[in-house]
């Protein structure tokens, strides 16, 4: 299993990640990649940092792990948690620290 980074997603802000769920897929579109401050502590293996991703329907998913998938990077498991909804849909979030 790869350590993802910042850097793993950077320059992939635009693209599409389909998150299932069940038997079905929602499209979600990666909005922001963010560097997050660090503390440099012994052993860290990674800079931290955020994704925001929205989505385009008005169901709110709960917070939990889900499997996506992006045509360039293949299947991840992210851990993303419902920020807020606007008039396109759903925003999520995952920190990674």
């Amino acid at each position: 299993m790869q350590l993802l980074s910042c850097e793993t997603f950077a320059g992939r802000a635009g693209e599409t990640f389909d998150l299932t769920v069940g038997d079905s897929t929602v499209p979600l579109t990666l909005a922001e990649v963010t560097p997050l401050p660090a503390r440099p502590f012994p052993g860290m293996m990674r800079a931290p940092f955020s994704l925001i991703f929205r989505s385009t329907t008005p169901v709110v998913l709960p917070q939990r792990l889900y499997r996506l998938r992006n045509a360039a990077m293949g299947a991840l498991d992210v851990f993303l948690v419902p920020i807020g909804r606007d008039v396109s849909g759903a925003v999520y979030q995952a920190v990674f620290n």
